[in-house]
Order: C-alpha cells, then sequence, then structure tokens
C-alpha cells in the first residue's frame, strides 16, 4: 500500500468519467442503516446471567449464557475484549463441567478458530469428538478446522460422513468445498439452496449468516447486484451488521468508483464499530484518491489497534501486506509469514511467504514455494497475484501473461489500486 502521489492525477483525470451506467446501489436504500451507531455491549439476559457468576461460582449455565453474549458484543463493536472474556468463560466451563462437556469444547474450540488459533481449536473439536456424543456436530466442526488448516484430504473425508443433500449444515459446508475447488457457480448453487432453508426456517442467525456470505460469493462471481441485494437483506435483519455495511462501501468503492461516498459508509461504521481491517480499507481508499493526510491517519489507527496483544494471530496476514509495502521491513515480513505458514499451512499463506522471500530478494525459493504449495492448488486472485509476481521476477513471461489475462478480470474483487499493480506485470 505504498502512497503514490501520482495517484492525485490518475484521480483527477478520473472525475469526469460518468460511472452511473453502472451504479447498483443507492444511498436511500442504507442511509437509515448507517444512522445506527449505537453498539450492544450488555442486555438484560445478559446481566441476569453475569449476576450469577462470582469467583468460586460453578453454575455452568452462567458460564455458557454470558459467552454467547460475549460474543454478540465482539459482533457488535469488533472490541477483541469481548472474545477474550467469552474465551475466559468457556475456559471456566469446561473445567467445571460433567454433563455435555463435549458442547462447551465445541464452543471452545470455535472461538479458537475466530481468534485464528486453528490447533488450539483442533485439540478442544478432537476431545469433543472422543467423547462419542453428537457425532454429527463434531464431524462438521472438525470439518470446518481442518479447511482452515489446510488439510483438505481430511475435511474431504470427513465432508463424505456427514454428506446429505437435504440437510443445512452438509449444503454449507459443499458450498465452502467448492469454493476451494474454485467452482463458484456450484458454490453459490449450494448457497442459494441453503438460503431456502434459512428462510423456511425464519431462524435468524441462519439468514444472517446466509445472506451475508451470499453478498461475497455473489460478488466473487461478479454479480455485483445481487452482492448489494443481499447486503441490504443482512441490515434488513440486523440494521447494525458492519460486515454487510464493509460490502456495501466496497461496491461502491471498487464497483462505483466512489470513493467519497465508500468513506462516508466507513465513517459511520467506525462510530461504533473498531477493527483493524476497516482502517486498511479506509487507507486503501485513502491511497487511490490521492489523500495522504488521511491514509497517514488510517495506517496509524490500524497499527495502534493491532498492538493490542490479544488480536494475537488474527490480522498476521494484513500485517504481512502492510510489510511488503514498507521499506526496511523485509526480515520481518520473512519471519512473520514463516509463522502464518506454521498456524495454517494453505496455498494462501504459502503465497505470502513465496511474496517474502521475494521481498528479500531469494526469488529462485519464492519460485519454489509458489511450484511446490500454490500452483494449482488455489484459485483465490490474490494467490494468483503472488504466482505472477513470481514468475515476472524469474523471467517466465508466457506465465506471467496467462494470469495478467485472468487477474484483469478479477478487477472488482482486487479493487482499484491492485488494479493498477496488475496492469504493470
Amino acid at each position: 500500500m505504498k502512497f503514490n502521489i501520482l495517484i492525485l492525477l490518475l484521480s483527477v483525470l478520473m472525475v469526469g468519467c460518468d460511472q452511473t451506467d453502472q451504479n447498483v446501489s443507492s444511498p436511500g436504500d442504507y442511509n437509515s442503516y448507517l444512522a445506527i451507531n449505537e453498539a450492544r455491549t450488555t442486555s438484560p439476559y445478559f446481566e441476569l446471567w453475569n449476576s450469577k457468576i462470582t469467583s468460586d461460582s460453578v453454575e455452568l449455565p452462567s458460564f455458557s449464557a454470558v459467552a454467547g453474549q460475549y460474543n454478540s458484543f465482539f459482533e457488535s463493536t469488533g472490541d477483541i475484549t469481548y472474545l477474550k472474556k467469552a474465551e475466559k468463560s468457556l475456559k471456566k466451563a469446561v473445567e467445571i463441567a460433567n454433563i455435555d462437556k463435549d458442547k462447551y469444547y465445541r464452543s471452545l474450540s470455535r472461538n479458537y478458530i475466530s481468534q485464528h488459533r486453528f490447533k488450539e481449536a483442533l485439540i478442544y473439536a478432537d476431545s469433543a469428538a472422543k467423547l462419542g456424543k453428537d457425532l454429527p456436530e463434531n464431524q462438521h466442526l472438525l470439518f470446518d478446522i481442518h479447511m482452515e488448516l489446510g488439510n483438505y484430504k481430511k475435511a474431504d473425508s470427513l465432508q463424505k460422513l456427514f454428506a446429505d443433500p437435504y440437510d443445512f449444515n452438509y449444503i454449507i459446508r459443499a458450498a465452502k468445498w467448492n469454493d476451494y475447488k474454485g467452482d463458484l457457480d456450484r458454490t453459490i448453487m449450494f448457497m442459494e439452496k441453503a438460503k431456502v432453508k434459512a428462510e423456511d426456517s425464519k431462524n435468524r442467525s441462519l439468514l444472517l449468516w446466509v445472506y451475508s456470505n451470499l453478498g461475497d460469493y455473489y460478488g466473487h462471481a461478479g454479480e455485483i447486484e445481487q452482492s448489494y441485494k443481499h447486503y441490504l437483506k443482512t441490515l434488513e435483519i440486523e440494521p447494525s451488521n458492519a460486515y454487510a455495511k464493509k460490502g456495501i462501501a466496497w461496491i461502491v468503492f471498487s464497483h462505483e468508483d466512489n470513493s467519497t461516498e465508500a468513506l462516508r459508509i466507513l465513517d459511520s461504521i467506525l462510530e461504533s464499530h473498531r477493527s483493524p481491517d476497516l482502517y486498511l480499507l479506509q487507507a486503501e481508499i485513502a491511497e487511490h484518491t490521492g489523500n495522504k493526510d488521511l491514509y497517514d491517519t488510517s495506517m496509524n489507527n490500524f497499527q495502534n489497534l493491532i498492538s493490542n496483544a490479544n488480536y494475537g494471530e488474527m490480522y498476521n496476514a494484513h500485517n504481512l501486506k502492510v510489510y511488503f509495502s514498507e521499506s526496511g521491513k523485509e526480515l520481518k515480513a520473512i519471519d512473520l509469514a514463516r509463522k502464518e505458514v506454521a498456524n495454517r499451512a494453505t496455498p494462501e499463506t504459502f503465497q505470502l511467504l513465496a511474496l517474502a522471500h521475494l521481498n528479500n530478494g531469494n526469488k529462485k525459493e519464492a519460485l519454489k514455494i509458489i511450484r511446490n504449495k500454490v500452483e494449482g492448488k488455489t484459485f483465490e486472485p490474490e494467490a494468483q497475484l503472488a504466482m505472477a509476481k513470481v514468475y515476472k521476477a524469474n523471467e517466465l513471461t508466457s506465465e506471467v501473461e496467462r494470469l495478467k489475462k485472468e487477474l484483469l478480470e478479477a478487477k472488482y474483487e482486487l479493487g482499484p489500486v491492485t488494479y493498477k499493480e496488475i496492469q504493470k506485470l
């Protein structure tokens, strides 16, 4: 994200371009949601159960209920403190549970997934599975963790154990599997099936999950209007949903090239929801428009936020991208990329390690990693861009041209700043 003042000149030249023919959004659709800035950090339900917890408490339902509320507060505010408080409550529940211990193991495992502590998540998921209860729930959880860890053969074998074309939990994981395989059409087909089931159930949590994920998947597929509609559906259910608002901000920025409106949306989210990735998006928009002051402020806010040790491994990948753009951080990038690969050995983390080597001048080592760990193993545009950069450094011109052609079609997903990188390949 290195700031480039020339971008200012480019943006000025684009002011006169008429973007209305490609607009799918309208502020009138979402303005009322932007006015909702109050983050939920308590509830009568939380106060009731929290009041039952004392220093020597053994009332198991209290810890579980309070942990669930802390998770909700984390989603509402982005404040990592609440996720850590949920972890503390669940660890206490695991400690004192004699009945339904597997349920608390799974809850703690999911908390660790949220924290990107995947190997610890696997330990507790395995502990739940060893108790022999709720076999499908254990299989679903183990599938999710093995996908995160890059253990795709294991995940596939688990998926075959609970395959049921009529079961919601199988359908959403079939969607995830097809996304990993690069079959976006089948991914969306499965997610549309999941949407029907969620709508039939009228389950608020399922609807929020399905609508927001369909917003993402349709965006990846270039179906921007469908993406926008599903983010709005998410907001109809939960008007304060920061994830859906961020999705709309991306549409306005990347598809409609309206940086001013995208920043207005982001500013409204940041009134009550502080998340490091929001500041990075703000910085990316500032870079695109040539606003150096906003760029510097956004990056400082990002660094200040992730300096909180409670974030642990959650923003390693984001931090690496920052390192790649800053001189003097090359060796730090290598160390952090190795740490991230140790945490989750996926093609996406290996492509970061390859870029770290490339930035250190180790172009042959970078190519080796790409050949062995990334090539043919992921269809993510960011990984494809990393491959192209490594191929270019190694003078593999034909392979660069092949990837460049594909990447130019991913303009929306990668955004206008990265699109300029692609054009220079």
